[in-house]
């Protein structure tokens, strides 16, 4: 009864898993299987030798090495294979759509949220044979395509893939057009407020849905919104959100937005995780294995195109697997990324061979990948209840000479590479009529070695390709040879081995017939019988026995040395090996020292400072008990350290120039630490900036004012205690004619845009208030909905938020007071403001400071009336005056642009110093913390060699919160440390051989190109990636 049982659910679930008819005939293939005599790689860390592997109905029944195989099972001898659970690749792009067109869709196209990965795959056969042969049964699914991408799915990849799910997980990327598209955003800047509005409105769709329902005659109907629909859900159930990532800076902004919104947070990784592993979030990562190909530096020219942080990546990038995995994080490897899917293996080998496990390895292909999936009862490993995913290869996967012969899904087997049915290579012994010849067979992989020995070089079979080494797995072997006898050899020609059966031919003019004889026989068990035909027509008989197989040449796989290079930071030129000095006491002697405050310039003075702060300013200072660093002063010059009031360093991105308002994009999302330009400007005395958004429109984006802590990380630059700000824009910039026809065209239209946004921001300020204050409407009405846009219009209304706009002509100066007195808020700074000086009176009257140019003018025709007097003039008539650079290269001299105040004016000294350091942070309302040298402040300061308005003088010392960030003894070294690096990877690069990979795009320069909101390039590259 029990056996019955058993043959009738067999029976049943061939039939139950045929959901459509038969296009032909039936096909009922075995559906029990035993894989016997095998080494099962059960799960990583756990091996049996010997093992059998039963299946049924496409599921694992029983796993180990004293199983009972069922009478229904077909048995396959798995003798010499190595089994593993099938791989899962973790990420797999699938095309999508380009625009929504439904009735459901959401108002900008980069918003695909509702799309589901499994209802767009529709791959080729090629697609799936070349992940099978890499002994991927499962994927990943992911939708690529706009910014909210869609759900991902995971399948099943056999002929036809099965869905296993399809709600993994949301996908988004940092995607945005260049300054001539036609929808938002254009720029880094725009992506990033795009996605926090997403997630807003997701929040505020998903809450009003609730109300509607319960009170839909107290509501106005919504527009439905499928997309805001799906992050809803997503958000509500925690499914993950997973972030594609271009480098390290990008996986920090993907982190803080998943701690703003509560997020479930993926990464999709990018192989620079390595520089920055102590910042990395501790979520699930995809890892790529895409290593850059070898840089072109043989010619000298080409060679210095490349940064040193570009070669030290060359060098570097295999190491990224293992130390995630040192450092503990769970990840998952991926194919993803690679301009040949088929170097996947070969990276693979690679990154075991420079320190990551082989168990490590197989986790991250395996069990860590179905985990995260979801599917940890069912993939990942050879186990009773799992799905029968199963590798088959003929030795260790990770061992670089061993090849894919097959994969199982679902319990269905696809070959890869089959197994020779026999092996011939060798001598063997033949006899043809009255004749024994030595028939010697070898394949394009054996030779004869030194010691006269038949050998066999054991390695992959290799294919020249797109000037890469690729593996051809599974091509038959060529094979030649010759009969020997006597001191006659006679070359084989038209050799040919089909399975089991043999033929070739022989040109003979002594021993054999002149002309051409030929051999055919079926080869059994080590011997070949057959028939031959001569040349004249007639035939016999022929036999051989094998003598002596070609002796094995194995070579054991040679561990490679992971990259001896230390990680700096950042990585690239002038990166810091070690912490920054930062002795707790620091005493400076008999120094000169501008005070920028009451007491001004003090000569033969001396500074103490103490936990980072300023603790006195006297002379002959008695050093406290204790250990202190102690600075002869004595030639020297001290100032505060220099505060630029607009610059656009360490900027990724400047401009979101798609809409005329962008108040919702903030600098502060795309610092970018990295940029040399920082180093540079400590060179010059510079330890504060304000980083400001572009010029592109009318109230521009969120500026973010930056201590230059060179070697921090993002946040770690930002100035905790600065005010918020924001950039506004007046003049050509912003109405100039756009290919999409923005608003507005004129000055006029220009007034109008600011007053109508500060308009709708007073009405939503409003409705919050309203709503806010009513219990009643809070339980039964659709909340107003949040708009990053207007909130920050609000917070400048409030005084929460100061303004900086970018103006030159008079009559807009004027023009911005009028409106910022009519919303009840006061212009913090004007930027540039080069007709300043004709309206200095009404500048101070309303309170507003200028950040100018020292002597900039005539470089476009809208500053014709700029003169070098400008900043003296309006800080004769009580304005506050910064100079400042709107230049990297600038920023690194504000010392000498503060001089030539001096010159044209005749300002006091160190009322010229003031204009690049306390007067920058009262613009700023940083002067509580920095810009003057007084008891409680900041020490920041900078020590000179000479007088700080001389263009003689240098910086010698840079100081930022009592740690020393730049000085020319430390700078020294790091130049000959980063000339010998560099030398010693060139070096390295001429000798390594060509792996393939990805060509990486030379840039010599490390850094933002944004050096000025006025540079034509900010305004036509920006966006481009």
């Amino acid at each position: 009864m029990k056996k019955l049982t058993i043959i009738l659910l067999w029976i049943f679930s061939l039939i139950s898993a045929q959901v459509g008819p038969a296009k032909e005939l039936h096909i009922n293939p075995p559906r029990a299987w035993a894989l016997t005599n095998a080494t099962v790689h059960a799960s990583p860390g756990k091996t049996i030798v010997n093992g059998t592997i039963v299946m049924r109905d496409g599921m694992i029944t029983s796993v180990g090495s004293d199983v009972k195989i069922p009478k229904q099972a077909t048995i396959r001898d798995m003798e010499g294979k190595h089994i593993y659970a099938g791989f899962i690749e973790s990420w797999l792009d699938v095309n999508t759509i380009k625009k929504d067109t439904s009735l459901q869709a959401h108002w900008n196209s980069n918003m695909r949220a509702y799309l589901k990965a499994a209802d767009l795959f529709h791959p080729k056969d090629k697609e799936l044979r070349d992940l099978r042969a890499l002994g991927f049964t499962t994927a990943h699914i992911t939708p690529k395509g706009g910014i909210f991408q869609g759900r991902s799915g995971l399948i099943q990849l056999g002929h036809s893939p099965k869905v296993l799910s399809n709600h993994v997980a949301q996908v988004v990327e940092y995607a945005y057009g260049n300054w001539g598209s036609a929808e938002y955003p254009t720029s880094l800047l725009g992506a990033i407020a795009f996605i926090r509005q997403g997630f807003l409105d997701a929040d505020w769709y998903g809450k009003s849905q609730g109300i509607l329902d319960k009170y839909p005659e107290s509501n106005e109907p919504m527009q439905s919104d499928r997309s805001l629909a799906a992050i809803s859900d997503a958000k509500q159930n925690k499914q993950p959100f997973v972030f594609r990532t271009g480098n390290e800076l990008y996986i920090d902004r993907s982190s803080n937005i998943a701690d703003e919104f509560d997020l479930n947070l993926w990464i999709k990784g990018n192989g620079y995780e390595y520089r920055r592993i102590e910042e990395m979030p501790a979520s699930f990562m995809i890892v790529p294995l895409n290593f850059p190909a070898k840089p072109e530096v043989v010619d000298l020219h080409n060679a210095l195109q490349y940064s040193t942080e570009q070669l030290k990546h060359w060098d570097m990038a295999p190491d990224n697997a293992s130390k995630l995995a040192d450092a503990g994080f769970q990840f998952a490897l991926t194919s993803s990324g690679l301009k040949n899917r088929s170097d996947f293996r070969e990276n693979l080998y690679w990154a075991v061979k420079r320190g990551l496990s082989e168990k490590d390895a197989l986790a991250a292909l395996t069990t860590i990948p179905a985990k995260e999936l979801g599917q940890s009862k069912r993939l990942g490993k050879v186990a009773p209840g799992f799905i029968a995913n199963l590798l088959i290869t003929d030795g260790k996967y990770f061992d670089d000479k061993s090849k894919v012969n097959a994969v199982w899904i679902d319990g269905n087997e696809y070959e890869v590479a089959t197994d020779p049915l026999v092996e011939i290579a060798g001598i063997w012994n033949l006899k043809e009529g009255e004749n024994t010849w030595m028939l010697i067979l070898r394949t394009d992989q054996s030779r004869w070695d030194n010691d006269n020995n038949f050998v066999i070089d054991h390695e992959p079979i290799m294919s020249e390709s797109n000037d890469m080494r690729t593996y051809m797995q599974g091509n038959d072997p060529d094979y030649s040879g010759e009969l020997t006898i006597d001191n006659t050899s006679l070359k084989l020609a038209n050799f040919k081995l089909n399975q089991d059966r043999v033929s070739f031919s022989v040109t003979a003019d002594t021993i054999l017939q002149k002309g051409v004889t030929r051999f055919k026989g079926t080869i059994t068990a080590g011997k070949v019988s057959g028939q031959v035909a001569y040349a004249d027509g007639s035939t016999g008989l022929w036999s051989a026995l094998f003598d002596e197989a070609p002796e094995k040449k194995e070579e054991k796989s040679k561990k490679e040395k992971a990259s001896d290079l230390a990680l700096v930071f950042p990585e690239g030129a002038y990166g810091l090996d070690a912490p920054v000095p930062s002795p707790k006491t620091i005493l400076i002697n008999d120094a000169t020292v501008w005070t920028s405050g009451p007491k001004g310039i003090l000569k033969e003075y001396d500074i103490l400072i103490q936990d980072r702060k300023i603790k006195k300013i006297a002379r002959n200072i008695t050093l406290p008990r204790g250990n202190a660093l102690v600075i002869d002063g004595t030639g020297k010059h001290v100032t505060p350290g220099l505060i630029d009031a607009h610059s656009h360093m360490a900027g990724e991105a400047i401009n979101e120039g798609f809409q005329n308002v962008t108040a919702e994009v903030r600098m502060r999302d795309v610092i970018d630490p990295n940029d040399v330009a920082l180093y540079r400007g400590l060179a010059g005395g510079l330890t504060t900036i304000n980083l400001l958004h572009g010029s592109a429109n009318p109230i521009g984006g969120q500026n973010v004012v930056m201590k230059i802590r060179w070697g921090s990380f993002s946040d770690d630059l930002i100035f905790k205690e600065a005010p918020q700000g924001i950039k506004f824009a007046l003049g050509e910039n912003v109405k100039r004619k756009r290919s999409y026809g923005r608003y507005p065209e004129t000055r006029m239209g220009v007034e109008q845009v600011i007053r109508d946004a500060f308009s709708s921001a007073s009405d939503y300020k409003q409705s919050i208030d309203i709503y806010n204050k009513d219990v009643r409407l809070q339980r039964s009405a659709v909340p107003p909905r949040r708009d990053l846009e207007l909130d920050a219009l609000i917070e400048i209304m409030e005084g929460n938020r100061l303004v900086h706009s970018h103006s030159y002509r008079q009559d807009e100066i004027l023009m911005l007071t009028r409106i910022a007195e009519d919303f009840g808020f006061t212009i913090s700074t004007f930027q540039h403001v080069l007709e300043g000086y004709k309206v200095a009176e009404r500048l101070a009257e309303h309170g507003a400071g200028a950040s100018t140019f020292s002597d900039w003018w005539a470089y476009k025709y809208e500053v014709v009336d700029a003169i070098p007097y400008n900043g003296t003039l309006m800080t004769n008539a009580g304005v506050t005056v910064s100079f400042n650079s709107d230049s990297d290269e600038l920023a690194r001299r504000l010392n000498l642009e503060a001089a030539k105040a001096v010159k044209y004016g005749g300002l006091d000294e160190a009322e010229a110093l003031k204009l690049v350091t306390i007067n920058p942070a009262k613009q700023l309302r940083i002067d509580k913390h920095v810009g003057s040298l007084e008891i409680g402040k900041d020490a920041d300061f900078v020590i000179w060699s000479g007088h700080p308005l001389s263009t003689y003088s240098i910086c010698e010392q840079t100081w930022l919160d009592g740690k020393q960030y730049f000085s020319l003894e430390n700078d020294k070294y790091l130049r000959e440390r980063d000339e010998k690096v560099r030398n010693d990877l060139i070096q390295k690069i001429l000798k390594a051989p060509d792996k393939g990979g990805r060509e990486m795009e030379v840039r010599g320069r490390r850094g933002n190109r944004f050096h000025s909101c006025d540079a034509f390039e900010s305004y036509i590259l920006e966006g481009d990636k």
